[in-house]
């Protein structure tokens, strides 16, 4: 089975949360490509669509884009890859913060 590996920042990435209305500092994310993140969120439920915008709200889906993670995320893109394409992300799913860059 094939990895996808997390990238550890040795300086924090902040990135806008606008429900919350702050911004979340990460110092470690993962990079999924632009077809794949689509892929994701259309094979997503209502209800986890919801909370991925919660999340997310105001975010383009598009080539650059940072995305707060969070544990359902983690799960859904871990299941994805797990999945679809033979890979595993171990550190994922560990309940740390992550971000999500779209490249």
């Amino acid at each position: 089975m094939n990895q996808l590996t997390m990238i550890n920042e040795t300086t924090p990435i902040n990135i806008p949360h606008h429900t919350y209305k702050r911004e979340c500092r990460y110092t470690r994310g993962i990079n999924i490509p632009l077809a794949d993140i689509e892929r994701i969120l259309y094979g997503m439920s209502d209800d986890a669509l919801h909370y991925f915008e919660f999340h997310n709200i105001a975010k383009e889906i598009k080539q650059g884009t940072l995305l707060n993670g969070y544990t359902g995320l983690a799960n859904i893109i871990s299941d994805y890859y797990k999945n679809e394409k033979n890979i595993e992300i171990p550190e994922l799913t560990n309940g740390r913060d992550f971000y999500v860059k779209i490249v």
